[in-house]
């Protein structure tokens, strides 16, 4: 069988499709990617990927379209409950993605599309070549209508395409914790993190001896648009609390925060499954990857929601007890010391590790893409 992967251009989305695609060329099967930016990241973890638009600087359209149109950044910040809402902005990306993605489907053949959520291109493809769409997951938020919202927006291309309708055979993945959501969507799968690869520095691989140590990060998205607030009430607050914090910002421009307390470590990209090893707690902006990692290490977390579904994110983990959920300006001492010392959270966190690693695995799923494809 040949999988088609069609993501949206963003390692947030990439990663969690990673760990099926692993599955489902373990098996046997052909994938291959098709997306464009920073999803090529595929090739890292050892994926073929084709560009669907060769050429285009999508980190700096980005950049170049906030200077333009500060309300963009500001509709970043908001609060979101409904992708629907925020699916007319995702339908001109995938509009920009629509023929680099059906002419590899057409050129390659795949018996299925797997498409990350909010991600029209690959609707459209599936339809146009009359071929099953598998909708993979990536958080909390939940998808009813979404890609009717993005039919509707995305005219031009369906028309350039010739297609008129939704593909006929749909099925999804859901990598959310049941007991964390109203009603799984789909085939609940158990969420194995992938956070790329990376050379371990020797102190991160065993526990500190002394103290506890909370990982922190902001993940790839939020320095750009919000900014490292949150990182500098931390370090603020840090000489307060008997911690060792460990701040990854991957390739965010630290030069502004200034002198950092002797328990504070700024690191550049670290993958974030390998720090929670051996981290006591999480501190992070609410993304999905970083809140459904920390639920997979049983590590109780303090989500700072930032924007786009990160309040979805940060509601469903603190309605779960698994942790705390706060505006960013109430980041002091006293909310960093509860993180750290109530036990109440750990338990709940290591409750909802074990009902995560109970469900069915990639390869189980895996199986199941196989099953309903034939």
């Amino acid at each position: 069988m040949r999988a088609l992967f069609v993501v949206t251009p963003g390692i947030g989305h990439l990663f969690p499709t990673v760990p099926l695609a692993w599955a489902l060329r373990a098996a046997g099967h052909e994938v291959l990617y098709v997306t464009t930016g920073p999803a090529l990241a595929a090739e890292q973890a050892g994926l073929p990927v084709v560009d669907a638009a060769p050429g285009f600087d999508f980190r700096a359209a980005m950049l170049q379209r906030m200077k333009e149109n500060p309300e963009v950044v500001e509709l970043m910040k908001q609060e979101i409950t409904d992708l629907r809402t925020i699916a007319p902005r995702f339908a001109s990306m995938a509009a920009g993605l629509t023929d680099g993605v059906v002419a590899a489907a057409e050129q390659w053949r795949p018996d299925v599309i797997v498409q990350t959520v909010v991600q029209g291109a690959g609707l459209v493809a599936a339809s146009k070549l009359g071929i099953p769409l598998v909708q993979h997951g990536f958080g909390f938020a939940r998808t009813a209508g979404v890609n009717q919202v993005l039919f509707e927006h995305m005219t031009e291309a369906l028309e350039r395409h010739g297609v008129t309708a939704l593909p006929e055979r749909e099925a999804a993945i859901d990598v959310a914790p049941p007991s964390l959501v109203a009603a799984a969507e789909g085939w609940s799968m158990r969420y194995v993190p992938y956070n790329g690869g990376g050379v371990l520095p020797e102190s991160l691989l065993r526990r500190p001896a002394d103290r506890p140590r909370v990982a922190v990060t902001l993940g790839t998205v939020a320095p750009t648009m919000t900014g490292l607030g949150p990182i500098e009430r931390l370090i603020a607050a840090a000489p307060q609390v008997d911690a060792e914090f460990v701040v990854a910002l991957g390739d965010a421009d630290v030069s502004t925060l200034g002198s950092v307390p002797d328990n504070v470590h700024l690191a550049e990209w670290i993958p974030l499954n390998s720090l929670l090893h051996t981290s006591s707690a999480l501190v992070h902006h609410g993304g999905s990857g970083s809140t459904l990692g920390a639920l997979a290490a049983g590590v109780p977390q303090l989500v700072l929601p930032s924007g786009a579904d990160r309040y979805i994110n940060g509601a469903a983990v603190r309605e779960a007890g698994a942790g705390l959920s706060h505006a960013e300006d109430e980041l002091d001492a006293e909310l960093l010391t509860r993180l750290i010392q109530e036990d109440k959270l750990r338990r709940r966190a290591l409750e909802v590790q074990a009902e995560m690693a109970a469900l069915p695995s990639p390869t189980e799923i895996a199986q199941r893409v196989v099953d309903f494809v034939a």
